[in-house]
């Protein structure tokens, strides 16, 4: 096999072993050794699969943040049920682990960057593939009845993005519910009175 093309099974047993190491002793911890050693793998696999190790944490990055998205476009199967603020604010706190982990790798390793920039370049993974799977939920709780029908859906999907990932790097997650709350109802959330009265045929919407 070719270098740089992974083992699946693999990626995943190092994939585990940089988050158990993250979690430990911080990036400064990371090593191609101490990698290996905690997956428990000869360290020429690594580099057998990767061609180095900023490809190996670039690709760790983009496979848990592929893994947030598949989280928020379960969004989908929610419209109508709890509430919009609350369905947005556990997939938004969902956020914290994949952005927090980007940011500090990034910023020990500013090489690691550039890769990641690499990797992206030929991914689907983006912000705005984040900021359209919040979109498509929210478009679907306007034909809920749940969203003002007025209300742009993409915009709004990008001041929730950004605003979370304002309070992450200002160490604020715990105002997130608020939040949240705050750019939905701002932007347009049917009260819940309304909403009632609008999902019954001949009532006037207060």
């Amino acid at each position: 096999m070719p270098r740089g093309v992974a083992i699946p099974e693999l990626s995943e047993q190092l994939f585990q072993a940089v988050e158990r190491l993250l979690e430990r002793e911080g990036p400064s911890g990371l090593s191609g050794r101490a990698i290996t050693r905690e997956a428990g793998v000869a360290t020429g696999l690594l580099y057998n699969h990767f061609a180095d190790l900023d490809e190996l944490l670039a690709t760790f990055i983009l496979d848990r943040a592929r893994a947030f998205v598949g989280h928020v476009e379960g969004l989908s199967s929610r419209p109508g049920t709890g509430t919009v603020a609350g369905n947005l604010t556990e997939a938004a706190t969902a956020m914290a682990p994949v952005i927090t982990l980007m940011y500090n790798l990034v910023i020990s390793r500013p090489s690691l960057a550039r890769r990641l920039h690499e990797l992206l370049h030929g991914s689907e993974m983006s912000l705005l593939t984040l900021e359209g799977a919040f979109a498509a939920y929210l478009e679907a709780e306007k034909r809920e009845g749940r969203i003002a029908a007025g209300v742009e859906a993409p915009a709004l999907a990008i001041a929730l993005v950004g605003s979370v990932h304002h309070l992450l790097m200002t160490g604020r997650l715990s105002t997130m519910g608020q939040v949240v709350a705050a750019i939905v109802d701002e932007g347009g959330q049917i009260p819940g009175p309304a909403r009632r009265a609008q999902r019954q045929p001949g009532r006037p919407v207060a």
